[in-house]
């Protein structure tokens, strides 16, 4: 279904992959990765989807941290929307992001929880909820350090080749 997806967001793919920016996300490099097949489940890939599946995985990551900067990538598959295919949400956790996670007052009650010996403060389901909310449904996003999202797709087409 990525026919769907408007020009302007798409990045590349594989015969099998489809990447594209989030269309509703203001966070620059919040991608999304699809089947091609018309299957929401991963079970119905052919052996070959799955292989390249990690592939591209992989290198959605390097170029989120590598060209962007992003100091962890969350791959994720959180949904399951009728009409689509299986789908992953990829998502860059820049450190001014996760800055403005901490400055934000409803989150700083989850520093208490980081008390076990290595355990940091950051939580990776509140910071996925926190990009969500702010980034991807709020009318009037917090403001972003770095390019916008228009010069973060060109520069993601220059750089993914599959």
């Amino acid at each position: 279904m990525t026919s769907a997806i408007p020009s302007d967001y798409l990045i590349g793919g594989t015969s099998d992959w489809s990447v594209n920016h989030r269309i509703n996300s203001a966070l620059p490099g919040y991608l999304m990765i699809s089947s091609t097949a018309d299957t929401s489940s991963l079970s119905d890939l052919s052996a070959d989807a799955l292989s390249a599946m990690g592939m591209v995985f992989a290198k959605v990551q390097r170029a989120l941290s590598d060209v962007l900067g992003a100091e962890r990538v969350y791959i994720g598959r959180y949904g399951h929307s009728p009409g689509y295919p299986i789908h992953f949400h990829a998502i860059p956790i820049y450190g001014w992001v996760e800055e403005l996670f901490w400055s934000d007052a409803r989150y700083r009650v989850l520093e208490r929880f980081a008390d076990g010996p290595g355990e940091t403060p950051t939580d990776g389901a509140e910071l996925t909820l926190f990009v969500w909310r702010e980034f991807c449904e709020r009318k009037d996003p917090p403001p972003i350090k770095g390019p916008p999202v228009t010069e973060t797709i060109s520069m993601l087409r220059r750089t993914l080749q599959f």
